[in-house]
């Protein structure tokens, strides 16, 4: 799959976000990058302080990232079906985070 093809999905992916919330979306830039260093296996990575934590000492931060790591999910995949299903996946599992939605509970909801 080609590196602009991939990037298209997470566009979609995010296009997959309900208007409500996605109009709640502030200072958070998403990324595509090959492999995540520290764990080439990880398929994605929110960085930042979550919408639930932040307070008036917020103002003037850079912004958040969620990484998306594209070889790690292509490894993974065996159709571009599938690809297209864990970049959703993975795109929404991430902005969830940034809601301050926590790991267990992304499980329990099927967004692990």
């Amino acid at each position: 799959m080609t590196p602009d093809r991939f990037e298209e999905l997470v566009g979609d992916a995010l296009d997959l976000i309900p208007p409500q919330l996605a109009a709640a979306i502030d200072n958070v830039v998403v990324l595509v990058d090959d492999r995540n260093d520290e764990d080439p296996y990880l398929l994605g990575l929110y960085h930042g302080i979550a919408l639930t934590e932040r307070d008036s000492h917020y103002g003037g931060s850079l912004p958040d990232t969620i990484t998306v790591y594209r070889d790690a999910l292509l490894e993974i995949c065996s159709s571009e079906e599938e690809v297209v299903h864990e970049v959703a996946v993975t795109v929404i599992h991430e902005v969830a985070h940034y809601f301050g939605i926590e790991e267990d509970r992304l499980h329990e909801l099927g967004w692990g």
